[in-house]
């Protein structure tokens, strides 16, 4: 028989270039995965197309006799992404996809009733009741945590004033609020809800989430694997003159600290990843141990 194709949307940032490797390294689906540069594409998937979620002619191209699509949407380089969703919920339509995952995550507007605005959040939350009244035959919701990979990037240990590295941020650093991962389980669980349909193909959340981490424990992770890292907690709104943007973090810290990443009663959720996903989680202990600085 024809292997059915799945469609990942963002082959090649964060997101799609894991569930591209975690749909390949499973072997069931023929995978295509969707770039704006398809001719410069160097990643795993049988298949590279073009396709912009800005242009709904292109979506449709692509999405053409697959299966299943994944789709992401990125705040970073566009904040409409209302719009973008209303695209690829259109061209999954016209072109008959039967299974439809989207890449959300919560609402934290809704989830403290207008007390933190954290646009890279909510933007994407709002989405959900239009994929949920699409129509597709399967529908499966997927919301990514704090990645590890962040402590390599902006949220990574900085040198500060007195000598020492860490973070300097607005949260209590004893508080266990945010859930953690690593990047590559998110494709774990992308893969295991297209081959599990039946089960969270009816507008199952799936929250990847290894463990729920204070700063405290960060900050024990890395003693662990041999470095000293300092902690120093800031008021919001000091917190908010430091750079361009760092109003939106003091913000989504604020939400961290009062109601954790995932939000309330989020158990369920991360259970259900966790017991769908194709492979194992790595602990942030095994992901300082693998990705030591040498």
């Amino acid at each position: 028989m024809e292997q059915k194709s799945i469609v990942v949307l963002g082959a090649t940032g964060a997101q799609g270039k894991r569930v591209v490797n975690a749909l390949v390294d499973d072997g069931s689906f023929h995978v295509k995965a969707v770039t704006r540069n398809p001719e410069k594409y160097s990643g795993n998937a049988q298949e590279a197309v073009f396709a912009d979620l800005n242009n709904l002619q292109s979506l449709k191209d692509a999405f053409k006799d697959a299966y299943g699509v994944f789709v992401v949407t990125n705040f970073w380089e566009n904040e409409d992404e209302i719009s973008q969703a209303k695209n690829a919920i259109e061209a999954a339509k016209l072109v008959g996809i039967q299974h439809f995952i989207w890449s959300t995550l919560p609402d934290v507007k809704g989830i403290s009733q207008a007390e933190f605005e954290v646009p890279h959040f909510s933007g994407k939350a709002q989405a959900d009741e239009l994929v949920k009244g699409a129509g597709f035959k399967y529908v499966t919701f997927v919301q990514p945590p704090f990645y590890y990979q962040n402590f390599v990037g902006m949220l990574g240990p900085q040198p500060k004033q007195d000598g020492t590295t860490g973070w300097t941020l607005p949260i209590d650093p004893a508080k266990k609020a945010i859930h953690m991962s690593d990047i590559n389980d998110f494709g774990k669980v992308v893969a295991g809800a297209f081959l599990q349909p039946e089960k969270v193909g009816s507008g199952e959340y799936l929250a990847l989430a290894t463990a729920l981490y204070s700063f405290n424990d960060v900050i024990e992770a890395y003693q662990a694997n041999g470095e000293e890292h300092t902690f120093t907690q800031v008021p919001a709104e000091l917190f908010s003159t430091f750079f361009e943007g760092a109003g939106e973090l003091a913000e989504m810290f604020g939400y961290f600290e009062k109601y954790t990443y995932m939000g309330p009663n989020s158990e369920p959720r991360i259970d259900l990843a966790k017991e769908i996903a194709s492979g194992q989680f790595v602990s942030l202990h095994e992901w300082l141990s693998q990705n030591k600085k040498v």
